[in-house]
């Protein structure tokens, strides 16, 4: 069974469900705590939501030192598929591993509900399972989420293809720039989600293991960890035992 890890920094409070949705979409979830050098041999490893570090001096800054970040960070570099969500995706802003900042919600206060958010693409190993272009309700929860680029980075993932997810409107299009129902963070261009330039890194500041079973009332976000997992366990297969998570 494909083996997915989740990494536990002091402040998680996303790993149980997303280590509950990997067991859902298939695979066995594998822990790793944040003082750990290595990844225990798993086929991806996800970032969680939560305050790591207690987001102190600013959201993500100290979790990017730790120990486990230079595995993941090494993994990625060897082409191993890492999703960040929520905080997990400023960790890895923080870390440079995605492109981008997370700035406070233009707001200035917390935010917790559903939203609508489009894949911009679905060749990618986080949404290869979804079946189509339609608006996906994925709750969030964060109040540092406004995704924030200067204009050169903006125009640069829209060329190259590194836009994941957008925020969209009640019909399905991409929320118009102040509308704060369909992007209540302010996030430049609507950007919900991104991607590094190799495609195998992905941030994400919705919830997707928060919307993972239809007991919760919405399942819309299993497809992206299926996807994840879908993906991870071809490329182990394709690579064989021999893959970075093991060493590094």
């Amino acid at each position: 069974m494909t083996r997915i890890g989740v990494v536990i920094f002091p402040g998680s409070n996303g790993d149980a469900d997303a280590l509950h949705a990997i067991e859902l979409a298939g695979a066995e979830p594998v822990p790793l705590w944040h003082e750990s050098a290595t990844l225990d041999g798993v086929a991806a490893v996800i970032l969680p939501g939560g305050f790591a570090y207690g987001d102190y001096l600013r959201a993500g800054v100290i979790a990017r030192f730790s120990p486990v970040m230079r595995a993941v960070a090494a993994f990625a570099a060897g082409g191993g598929f890492v999703l960040g969500i929520c905080n997990g995706f400023q960790v890895l802003a923080e870390a440079g591993l995605v492109p981008g900042a997370l700035l406070r919600n233009r707001a200035l206060r917390f935010l917790g509900r559903d939203v609508l958010i489009v894949p911009e693409r679905l060749d990618t190993p986080f949404t290869r399972a979804i079946t189509g272009r339609g608006p996906l309700r994925i709750p969030i929860a964060h109040g540092e989420g406004c995704y924030f680029a200067d204009e050169a980075t903006l125009d640069g993932l829209e060329r190259d293809g590194q836009v994941l997810f957008r925020y969209a409107d009640q019909d399905g299009g991409r929320a118009a720039a102040g509308d704060e129902r369909s992007n209540p963070n302010g996030s430049l261009r609507a950007i919900a989600g991104v991607l590094n330039p190799a495609g195998n890194v992905a941030g994400l500041m919705p919830h997707p293991e928060r919307a993972a079973e239809s007991v919760l009332g919405n399942d819309a976000g299993l497809v992206i960890i299926c996807s994840l997992v879908e993906a991870a366990a071809e490329r182990e297969m394709a690579a064989g035992p021999a893959l970075v998570g093991t060493t590094g």
